[in-house]
């Protein structure tokens, strides 16, 4: 006689540090009964440097290559808010070019992080057409980098005060060129993905959050405005000179997989719109505030002797950050990317504290998951769009 057992032990599974869906080095503790996920805790530090500590004993301009390493898919972002702390500090003016110039810096940067995410992302649930198309619009991107900073990923490309050099001739007709072309592209993808039953089915009210929930787990950026709030901080610190272009926050109110998806996907096409109206408004003028060069007091004169002044002993030029303290923050791709900085009347910040989007979206992950089936974990993670370089610094 056969007897039937119920099993009431539960299954704990290791997701991670390797799994080639986990965007990095997160590693998952699951605990399955059967394909239902009971539990999940996340553990980070995988791929933790340092980055904070390492910039208390570096200039600002000695540290600005470290930043690009943060969220190695959106470099520009962490050089700007880099270069933004101080330029707070020290009261800096950015010439309007400059100010153009970032923000066509910003966005291309944007569309290139947005990519990056929806190639994994469709490769995570099953499509990987998507995944060989994206590369082919990046390439575009970092070509287009690489033209005006001579580096495709790690750029080293803000200054404290303005930009390292003007855009190179004929680049902003290719840019251009590359706006015509990428509009056809997203309408491409939006063809491929949208008609797809099985897409749709994997993402439609999988790993729902509700506005009042957003807020309370401090989410930003898509995770935020696909729960229904219209929070862009472009629009809210006026930052740069978006406030001179035309253009909308793109929001959804279903707060699912999908109402993330559809919300990257409409900030690329707002991306093209703001990069389009920068190169036909940018105007003339310096790249840079070449008064910030001089902001280096001689600490030792005697190097500037005659005996002295052909041995590489002079200082490279560093900005004394006053005794004071800042909060500053762009809008990333991923979310709210800000640093605190307290100053201490030294070429070296006191504190230097990086508050990353990617580590605070990701506390949502254990509730997201729960109740949910083990294969919806790459979804509901894959729509989180984390980048471990950024959440363990």
């Amino acid at each position: 006689m056969n007897v039937t057992t119920t099993r009431k032990d539960l299954m704990i599974v290791n997701m991670g540090p390797h799994h080639p869906s986990m965007h990095g080095v997160l590693r998952l503790i699951l605990t399955l009964d059967g394909e239902d996920v009971i539990d999940c805790e996340p553990i980070l530090g995988y791929l933790h440097r340092g980055m904070e500590k390492i910039a208390e004993n570096r200039t600002v301009i000695q540290y600005l290559p470290y930043v690009t390493r943060w969220d190695y898919l959106a470099t520009m972002f962490t050089e700007a808010i880099t270069v933004n702390g101080p330029e707070q500090l020290g009261n800096i003016q950015v010439p309007k070019r400059a100010s153009y110039i970032r923000v066509i810096m910003l966005e291309l940067s944007r569309i290139a992080s947005h990519l990056l995410w929806l190639g994994p992302f469709m490769a995570d649930i099953g499509a990987q057409t998507p995944f060989f198309y994206i590369f082919r619009e990046r390439e575009l991107v970092y070509d287009l980098f690489e033209a005006a900073t001579g580096m495709r990923m790690m750029h080293n490309y803000f200054r404290i005060g303005g930009v390292a050099a003007d855009l190179p001739y004929g680049w902003i007709d290719k840019c251009l060129d590359f706006c015509d072309y990428f509009l056809t592209a997203v309408s491409e993808y939006q063809n491929l993905i949208m008609r797809n039953p099985i897409f749709l089915e994997r993402v439609e009210g999988v790993g729902i959050i509700g506005p009042e929930e957003a807020i309370n787990w401090g989410l930003s950026g898509p995770m935020l405005r696909a729960s229904g709030i219209q929070w862009d901080l472009r629009k809210v610190d006026h930052y740069e000179c978006y406030d001179e272009l035309d253009w909308e926050i793109h929001w959804q109110k279903e707060g699912d997989s999908l109402a993330r998806y559809l919300v990257r996907i409409g900030e690329m096409t707002e991306s093209i719109k703001i990069i389009q109206q920068a190169l036909e408004g940018i105007p003339g003028g310096p790249y840079e505030n070449l008064e910030t060069r001089c902001f280096a007091r001689e600490r030792d004169p005697e190097w500037n002797d005659f005996e002295y002044r052909f041995i590489s002993k002079k200082p490279s030029p560093t900005f004394e950050l006053p005794k004071q303290e800042l909060y500053v923050r762009v809008e990333a791709p991923k979310g709210e990317l800000g640093i605190f900085l307290i100053g201490d009347q030294s070429g070296f910040p006191w504190r230097w504290k990086i508050r990353p989007p990617g580590f605070i979206n990701l506390q949502i992950l254990p509730q997201l998951v729960k109740r949910m089936k083990l294969a919806d974990i790459m979804t509901i993670l894959g729509s989180i769009d984390i980048i471990m370089g950024e959440v363990d610094r």
